[in-house]
């Protein structure tokens, strides 16, 4: 089979974005809005309530004005700082994510490192919990604007939000395209509404103001004892958009993020928390429905549809975002092959998993059923968030000390401040396990285990591979002097072990007692960088006037294109036609070993995985009507 192996360099990077058109600074910065800060832009439905009545009864006018500031000071720290001024600038290739980040450290290393590898493997596993929280609590916390505009729709609010979702992840296999033009725009709408309806209150109660002022969040914090501890986790809300302008930077660069945030998603959010907090101050009875009831009653309708429409696109964000994560950990080798499917002939990365898309359908309406409520299901919220981001803080030490040539002093003084922060956030956060906290752990622990298996498993499969098969060395000189009838062509073996002879090549031999004129060895390798050009794709490798070695390298989000890679032996002076040549594969059956490395219920999670895996030939595109599989039993 082909290799999935992850290769330590990146000496054959370059731009992802050759050839392609770039778009106005204004049209990308729109669509950067649409995207990336669906997320953190639809948290006022249910940051601020869930905050305020985590105090308990009626907050007193010092507490919700401490706790105001909690939440403006977390949105300057965490994002502007953190994130906007930081960890931006830490981009592999323009690409960002915990994957692309874990693949720049190794890279700043010089060499794999394990810890490193588990500390990539963990952010991703988090971010899959928070992709199935994200659509639930969203777009439940929208369709409850009902019970404002609507009361006697109460008993539906559930039914309602489940066929939302529905529909929503029914439609991912049409792709994005054509409904994403009206991302941006529609999010522009719900921002300026916000900053109106912020707008609209802070004269309601000029003292808010004084939520700007730190002091009053510390106040808050210290006073309060634990009480003051755990609604920092409902304020953590207000935040847990922030990882997605790193993860979403590769579609649209650094600056248009940036220049949006602060420009006009931050101040948005910012003069609308403020405004909350002056409707509270001046009616503290709205609690219970305070976004909703801070809009004027003739308003109330639209903005429920307004945010339902948000709370969509914020949904469509961590979908998207879950299939490019799956797409670069196939790549990586950290997951089994998966059915991708490209939805648009001129945007590679629009593509679609059905694998992941009907498996996080069924655990957001699973979510939905299980907890009836928004703030029910905010309480599971913020746990995988905050690991992602200390994972993100630890990662960014790595390629900040080493990779940028900081110095590890220097690196850990920098970020230090930062992780206390996020450390305090997650202690706050894990105080809600018992109320659901637990879910989203339980899913990136479950997803943890199976990259970690899938590893392991690989791994040994690949060392069996090398001390049982042959040299590939010894067996050309072999062949020399061998009476083996030869036949004219070329016959191309797949194999991710190019050291040692491939098990298609010897049953081919052993079965059909034929070599062919030209034999060559094939593997496919993954670089520590998003994108490989096409300059460097292959190196090509003669060992002896009947055999060579190809080796193919790709970026974690290249799309392997067998065919495609190898005309370009032609312009090596290499003779190549497809029509005269065969591609052999070998299908491994794996089997249980008596007596293994493994563990036997991991290795049995292994054998699943690997017989579910998608098959080698679509997943690299060769042509089917050039390949014959030869099938071997393996032991693990």
């Amino acid at each position: 089979m082909i290799s999935g192996e992850h290769a330590p360099t990146a000496e054959t990077a370059t731009s992802p974005h050759e050839g392609h058109p770039r778009k106005s600074l204004p049209v990308v910065v729109l669509g950067s809005i649409g995207v990336v800060y669906g997320d953190i832009g639809t948290s006022p439905l249910y940051a601020m309530k869930e905050s305020l009545l985590h105090v308990g009864g009626i907050p007193s006018a010092s507490e919700i004005i401490g706790i105001v500031s909690l939440l403006v000071w977390s949105l300057v720290i965490v994002v502007t700082v953190k994130y906007v001024m930081l960890v931006l600038r830490a981009d592999n290739q323009g690409e960002g994510g915990a994957l692309s980040l874990m693949a720049l450290a190794q890279t700043a290393l010089q060499r794999p490192n394990r810890v490193i590898l588990t500390l990539g493997m963990i952010g991703a596993a988090l971010f899959y919990g928070d992709a199935i929280l994200t659509p639930a609590v969203s777009v439940l916390s929208a369709v409850e604007g009902l019970k404002v505009t609507t009361p006697g729709l109460d008993p539906y609010i559930v039914p309602i939000a489940i066929a939302i979702i529905v529909a929503l992840y029914a439609v991912q296999s049409f792709g994005t395209a054509k409904v994403a033009v009206f991302f941006g725009p529609i999010m522009a709408l719900w921002f300026i509404t916000l900053a109106l309806i912020g707008l609209s209150h802070i004269g309601d109660a000029p003292q808010i103001l004084h939520a700007l002022n730190p002091i009053n969040g510390f106040w808050f914090m210290t006073s309060h004892g634990i009480l003051g501890f755990t609604v920092l986790g409902s304020v953590f809300l207000a935040v847990t958009g922030a990882e997605a302008l790193y993860a979403d930077m590769g579609h649209f660069g650094k600056r248009p993020i940036r220049i949006a945030w602060l420009g006009f998603v931050g101040p948005a959010l910012l003069l609308n928390y403020l405004g909350q907090g002056a409707f509270a101050l001046n009616d503290a009875s709205a609690l219970p429905n305070l976004f909703f009831l801070s809009a004027p009653e003739w308003g109330r309708l639209p903005l429920v549809i307004l945010a339902t429409l948000a709370t969509i696109i914020a949904g469509q964000a961590v979908i998207t975002g879950a299939f490019s994560l799956t797409q670069q950990a196939i790549q990586l080798g950290l997951l089994p092959r998966l059915q991708i499917e490209h939805t648009s002939e001129s945007e590679r990365g629009q593509i679609y998993l059905p694998t992941v898309n009907w498996l996080m359908l069924i655990g957001v309406v699973m979510l939905i059923i299980f907890f009836q409520d928004s703030s029910s299901l905010a309480a599971a919220y913020g746990i995988a968030v905050t690991g992602t981001m200390i994972i993100t803080s630890l990662l960014g030490i790595v390629v900040f000390a080493y990779g940028w040539g900081w110095g590890l002093g220097l690196a850990v003084a920098v970020v230090a401040p930062l992780m206390v922060i996020d450390s305090a956030f997650l202690a706050a956060n894990l105080l809600k396990l018992a109320d659901g906290g637990y879910l989203p752990l339980v899913i990136g622990g479950c997803i943890m285990l199976l990259m970690a298996v899938w590893v392991r498993g690989t791994r040994l499969l690949n060392t069996k591979a090398q001390q049982q098969n042959l040299s590939l060395d010894t067996f050309i000189k072999a062949m020399e002097t061998s009476s083996v009838t030869h036949v004219s062509g070329t016959a191309m073996y797949l194999t991710s072990t190019p050291e040692t002879v491939p098990s298609a090549l010897l049953h081919n031999l052993k079965h059909n007692r034929v070599l062919h004129e030209k034999n060559v060895i094939v593997t496919i390798r993954t670089a520590d960088v998003p994108y490989v050009s096409n300059a460097n794709r292959l190196t090509y490798h003669p060992l002896s006037p009947a055999f060579a070695r190809v080796e193919l390298n790709y970026g974690f989000l290249d799309e392997p294109n067998l065919l495609q890679a190898l005309i370009q032996l032609r312009e090596l002076g290499v003779k190549f036609d497809v029509m005269s040549t065969t591609f052999f594969v070998g299908r491994r059956r794996i089997k249980s070993a008596a007596r293994s490395d493994m563990p036997s219920w991991q290795s049995q999670i292994f054998i699943k995985m690997a017989r579910h895996s998608y098959d080698a030939i679509d997943y690299y595109r060769i042509p089917a009507n050039r390949v014959v599989e030869l099938g071997t039993y393996v032991t693990l």
